[in-house]
């Protein structure tokens, strides 16, 4: 395979390149969560709070599969550095923006980038190492996501703390341009002709249903009604865009779905369960901090402290998952993740405003376990089931999922939350708007409401969140009811 290359890639600097680049993806999901708070208490717009999340996820979720295509058509490094271009304009940016829907279409920008990141990183680590390296390296790559899971929430609450919010866009551009830096100086690609077709079609289509969904459910009930005409069509075009879509994929001669591996009851449940877990994770990261500092009144750095607790569980479980794996195979396993998601949901519904911080962090230290366990199994088991000329879209399908699910995740709990705060407000005659809730989120912004307002907000809030959680822990339900269905045995592993 490899050609006589005239100048040598250096790897280490090339791998260490890579984990730079695929860290400042990675922590760009968690960095905003702490920071989020803040962010809302100064623009405004606590009702388009779940946007800021559905809006880089959806990009970066739709764009994944296509730029893995166009690395194998064009090369690597030309489509790293266009996607980590886009990455850092969108960052930029970010820190500029001066409403809610500024950050939204600015986020957008950023996660139609940062797609670029996660699967051409993974690409590039399996073009230079052999497949005997690559489980060791694979372990390198997982602790990018641990360290910037760790570190997201504290560096976010750091900067929010003595800096300003602004940075925590910032922060990616210095880092961005290293990355790229190293990728362009250390890696030598050898010039190789391949004819791939890309699936325009597919990802326009999934694109826009999926933005037509997530619209309807995180707006619904408050841009309109939920029973009017306009809600109605929403919902009809966007299934009807996305059954075509899957239509289209069947047919298609590249697809960007690749059905037929999902005949494969292992890759279905595992895909399904992946869709239920990112969920989850998506409804703690964006949730827990504003429950933390708009009902417990924790400043933003306790916030961050209670998020990294999960993010501490999901490396350590994620480490132990390989060795549970060759011995009680990947039921076993994912069954005691399964069980460990709904131990953490079941916390987090009975978690009160007076539980404190502590409680909080140890509800999610569960849910990271559970995540740890789960995706770990799912991973090894998937790339083990498909043949290794399928590896690539098998892993790229099951990444797609559990991002599909983040995506959902942040509209369905987004939708939640909104509704019963408009539910709460009318029921108790109060009349405020959902938007109120950005005073709680500062102390400084705190410190302005009257205290009759304030508790009676935090009363709203703390009763809406107790939906989202409620919701969390029926994703958590499911998970483990899928994860029944999942081949038991312990997986063979074939050696090439």
């Amino acid at each position: 395979m490899h050609m006589n290359i005239h100048k040598k890639t250096n790897r280490p600097l090339v791998l260490i390149s890579v984990m730079l680049a695929m860290f400042v993806g990675a922590v760009e999901a968690t960095i905003v969560s702490t920071a989020m708070p803040a962010i809302a208490a100064e623009l405004g717009g606590f009702s388009r709070y779940s946007w800021i999340f559905s809006s880089y996820l959806l990009m970066s979720t739709v764009t994944v599969l296509i730029y893995g295509k166009l690395a194998d058509l064009f090369g690597r490094k030309p489509i790293l550095f266009i996607g980590i271009s886009i990455f850092l304009i969108g960052s930029v940016l970010c820190g500029f923006a001066l409403t809610m829907e500024q950050l939204i279409i600015y986020r957008l920008i950023q996660g139609l980038g940062a797609g670029a990141v996660m699967p051409i990183a993974t690409t590039i680590v399996g073009d230079i190492y052999t497949t005997k390296e690559r489980a060791k390296i694979q372990g390198y790559l997982s602790s990018v996501w641990g360290v910037s899971a760790v570190s997201g929430p504290v560096i976010g609450g750091l900067i929010v703390q003595y800096m300003d919010w602004k940075y925590v866009f910032w922060v990616n551009v210095p880092l961005g341009i290293l990355a790229m830096a190293g990728v362009f100086f250390f890696l030598h690609e050898p010039v190789i002709e391949r004819k791939v077709a890309i699936d325009f079609k597919g990802a326009a289509l999934l694109a826009t249903s999926l933005s037509i969904i997530l619209f309807w459910l995180v707006e619904g009930g408050q841009a309109f009604d939920r029973t009017s005409l306009l809600s109605l069509s929403l919902v009809v075009f966007g299934v009807g865009l996305f059954t075509f879509f899957i239509m289209t994929e069947r047919k298609a001669a590249d697809p960007m779905m690749p059905f037929a591996i999902w005949k494969n009851p292992v890759i279905l449940y595992a895909n399904l369960v992946s869709l239920t877990t990112g969920g989850i994770i998506i409804g703690v990261s964006s949730y827990l901090p504003t429950f933390v500092t708009g009902v417990m009144e924790q400043p933003a750095i306790i916030a961050g402290f209670t998020l990294t607790a999960m993010s501490i569980g999901w490396p350590i479980a994620s480490s132990v998952a390989g060795h549970l794996l060759i011995k009680f195979g990947t039921f076993k396993v994912s069954f005691a993740g399964g069980l460990s998601l709904i131990l953490g949901g079941t916390l987090f519904v009975l978690m009160t405003g007076g539980s404190g911080p502590l409680w909080a962090a140890i509800s999610s230290f569960f849910i990271g376990v559970g995540m740890g366990l789960t995706s770990t199994a799912f991973i090894v088991t998937i790339q083990g089931a498909v043949s290794r000329e399928q590896r690539g879209s098998a892993t790229a399908a099951n990444m797609f999922m559990r991002n599909f699910g983040n995506t959902v995740g942040a509209a369905v709990f987004g939708a939640v939350l909104n509704g019963s705060l408009l539910a709460i407000f009318k029921k108790k005659e109060l009349d405020y708007e959902v938007n109120d809730i950005n005073l709680l989120l500062t102390e400084e912004s705190r410190s302005t409401l009257p205290l009759v307002k304030m508790e009676e907000l935090q009363h709203a809030l703390d009763g809406s969140l107790q939906w989202v959680y409620i919701a969390v822990l029926l994703f958590a339900v499911i998970s483990l009811l899928l994860i029944l269905r999942i081949p038991r045995g312990v997986v063979q592993y074939d050696d090439n």
